[in-house]
């Protein structure tokens, strides 16, 4: 039987975002999501799991998910991955910093723009990209089939509190979202910065996100984990009115 996909989430940098690191245990390739911030700890988890990682991957480029892209591209040489309807706002690192009252941090490359339906791809594992405009214009998030996985470990004990009933239900083999800032736990993502859009929101949400099974694990981009069928239920910006 096939070994455990390797799944560990560090919440990172002022904004807590929740970076992930996903790794095949027998190729021990791997791909880094949102690398927000500290950067030495995502690497002492790649090298701890003897990782080479294939590509770094932007759900958006909001300053708090990309600060650290610059340094892990020059660590690992591996290929910076978004989607082109965000790089604008990933050139403009210096207006966000100003508006938090932050340094701006070094910049780097795109390699590769992701589209709708395109897969990134390590080991024996892959994820889907979906295009989920409303966040941000080039907001996507990364569906991963169901596959023998386990629940993601993290530095928060309440990360998996909104899925742990599905867990059970449906052991770890289901399927999971890496949502970015689309969809959180009980909520959405703010419309009202650079690029944001209530009414595309919406219709990602409701088009593409709540089209998933109701069984998938949510990874948000912050705070704790869900699952779409907790979110079409209790959500309040999801329940049909």
């Amino acid at each position: 039987m096939a070994q455990s996909l390797i799944h560990e989430v560090i919440p990172v940098g002022m904004l807590q975002c929740n970076c992930s690191i996903l790794g095949d245990p027998t190729t021990h390739e791997a791909i880094v999501v949102d690398p927000g911030d500290e950067v030495d700890r995502i690497l002492e988890i790649l090298r701890k799991h003897k990782l080479k990682v294939l590509a770094i991957v932007s759900t958006h480029t909001h300053i708090d998910h990309v600060g650290g892209l610059a340094r892990l591209h020059e660590v690992t040489g591996a290929p910076v991955l978004m989607h082109k309807d965000d790089l604008e706002l990933y050139r403009h690192l210096d207006m966000q910093a100003e508006w938090l009252g932050v340094p701006a941090p070094e910049m780097t490359n795109v390699d590769e723009f992701l589209r709708e339906g395109d897969s990134v791809k390590w080991g024996e594992f892959e994820a889907r990209v979906i295009h989920t405009p409303g966040h941000t214009p080039g907001s996507l998030c990364l569906y991963l089939p169901s596959h023998k996985v386990a629940l993601p470990s993290t530095g928060d004990s309440q990360a998996a509190s909104r899925a742990s009933s599905h867990a059970k239900e449906h052991g770890t083999t289901g399927p999971r979202l890496i949502a970015g800032d689309t969809l959180f736990a009980g909520s959405i993502g703010r419309t009202d910065l650079w690029g944001g859009s209530l009414p595309e929101i919406m219709k990602s949400l409701r088009t593409k996100v709540l089209a998933l099974p109701d069984e998938t694990f949510v990874l948000p981009g912050h705070g704790p984990a869900t699952a779409i069928g907790a979110e079409r239920e209790s959500n309040p910006f999801l329940r049909a009115g």
